[in-house]
């Protein structure tokens, strides 16, 4: 239920990840071995962060990358990913949500993040 302060809707309770998820992005973020990575929560849940920008983190059950304007747009337009929306029905940009068959697979997995974490540390760093 969402309420709605000074005018303004509230943001919705959001579903905490599931313990095991929350154990395999750990593991994931230490398997890239980078040492410009960051963990730090955004909306309550946990993200890698790469000079101030989102790289991969957890939102609910899904699990969402970072990836180069042209890719994205191939996963979602095949249907290999969906885009991310914290907010139903506004997509965030450059975001997608990798489906459960590659979060499954380690590999796979590792290839995903390893893909978001490269890009995103090609970005400007934010103060």
């Amino acid at each position: 239920m969402r309420r709605i302060v000074a005018g303004m809707p509230a943001m919705p309770k959001f579903e905490k990840p599931v313990p095991e998820l929350v154990e395999r992005f750990e593991a994931a973020i230490a398997r890239a071995g980078r040492a410009d990575v960051t963990r730090r929560p955004m909306f309550g849940h946990p993200c890698a962060w790469i000079g101030g920008n989102m790289a991969t983190g957890l939102f609910a059950q899904d699990w969402w990358v970072r990836l180069p304007p042209d890719r994205i747009q191939v996963v979602i337009d095949s249907g290999e990913a969906r885009p991310l929306e914290v907010m139903p029905g506004r997509a965030m940009k450059d975001y997608a949500v990798m489906p459960p068959m590659v979060v499954e697979d380690v590999a796979a997995l590792d290839s995903w993040i390893r893909e978001a974490l490269n890009y995103t540390a090609t970005l400007p760093p934010k103060k």
